[in-house]
């Protein structure tokens, strides 16, 4: 859907949270994050932290979120995703090393970006 609105759009910036099994420093999330990143082109940049404030709690998250306002009146609307998600699926060494990312010198583990690869 952002695509359709912002055909020009070049990055997307996703703030998350990092913890469980469905947390960003997850080795599947990264995975899939690339397929995403590859399907559209997009340059994708993941942080933790909002606002200076580390995203350690789903409440935490909707507090930032809910409090989000521009000048020209953006309302933000924010909702759990309560969906399970499946357990069990390993990513290899391999698969990992060919994944397009960059870790930013602040908290590496916390905040990196995915770029798509080359579709050659």
């Amino acid at each position: 859907m952002g695509r359709e609105r912002y055909p020009d759009m070049h990055q997307l910036m996703i703030t998350a949270d990092g913890g469980g099994s469905n947390g960003s420093r997850v080795r599947l999330f990264k995975v899939e994050l690339q397929k995403l990143a590859d399907e559209t082109g997009l340059i994708c940049h993941i942080t933790q932290n909002w606002r200076g404030k580390p995203l350690i709690s789903r409440e935490t998250v909707v507090e930032l979120i809910g409090s989000t306002t521009t000048k020209t009146g953006l309302t933000v609307r924010c909702e759990l995703d309560t969906r399970l998600c499946a357990k069990g699926i390993k990513v290899s060494d391999a698969e990992m090393e060919s994944l397009n990312i960059t870790a930013s010198l602040f908290h590496p583990e916390w905040n990196y970006t995915v770029s798509p690869r080359d579709a050659t």
